[in-house]
């Protein structure tokens, strides 16, 4: 899932200032489970907006949406009929969600009320650990289903560097070698020889945009 966090709320009544009618749009997707920008997050966000407005004496009317997701066509068309009354949008979801809405409403201002963290999982209530950085060159195949990317300090694709320290990095002596894993990992399913096959270089493809069509769906994309 993709984990973010609620921006400061100074840097997010500073990105509104000067709008009188804000629509605050949540997902109920991602950002729900770690609460950050569900529903419970929007009617907070809202109510400190509130007290913040007649604190300054510059009250501001507010609207308040959570769609199920923000990522996908279907659900932003619920704000069609309902954008028009408002001079700037709120955005609750990740960054993928705030460009989406910003694109179907290109007219109206939209401001993110979160930062986007990482891909994660959910070890346990309330806590996140990054395993993904969507780098578009997997190779948990050849590493025992352990991300050196993530995992490695120093994102190595091909073995340890000289400072791991008896299955620590030499960052962070809590930080667990992610090749000192690797190798234990692949150990245990006899596929140790495989640690030494090279890595071929990563292009690093997430660093410019990119569009990934299924092949199923091809025909129909260039119709």
């Amino acid at each position: 899932m993709i984990v973010a966090e609620r921006k400061p709320f100074e840097e997010i009544k500073n990105m509104v200032s000067g709008y009188d009618r804000i629509l605050t749009v949540g997902c109920a997707t991602c950002v729900a489970v770690c609460l950050a920008g569900g529903e419970k997050e929007v009617g907070i966000l809202n109510n400190e907006l509130k007290l913040a407005g007649k604190v300054d004496g510059s009250p501001v009317q507010l609207g308040a949406v959570t769609l199920q997701r923000q990522c996908d066509r279907e659900f932003l068309a619920e704000l069609d009929d309902v954008v028009k009354d408002y001079d700037a949008l709120i955005s609750m979801a990740c960054g993928a969600g705030i460009q989406f809405l910003a694109e179907r409403f290109p007219e109206k201002p939209v401001f993110p009320a979160v930062d986007t963290t990482f891909i994660g999982v959910n070890q346990d209530v309330g806590i996140y650990e990054e395993k993904c950085r969507a780098c578009g060159n997997c190779v948990l195949g050849m590493t025992g289903g352990i991300c050196p990317v993530t995992m490695c300090a120093k994102g190595l694709f091909n073995g340890p560097c000289g400072g791991t320290n008896q299955g620590s990095c030499e960052i962070n002596k809590d930080q667990p070698c992610a090749w000192y894993l690797i190798y234990e990992r692949l150990e245990k399913q006899n596929r140790l020889e495989q640690i030494i096959e090279i890595c071929p270089t990563n292009d690093w493809r997430n660093q410019t945009p990119r569009t990934v069509i299924q092949p199923g769906y091809k025909e129909r994309s260039t119709a």
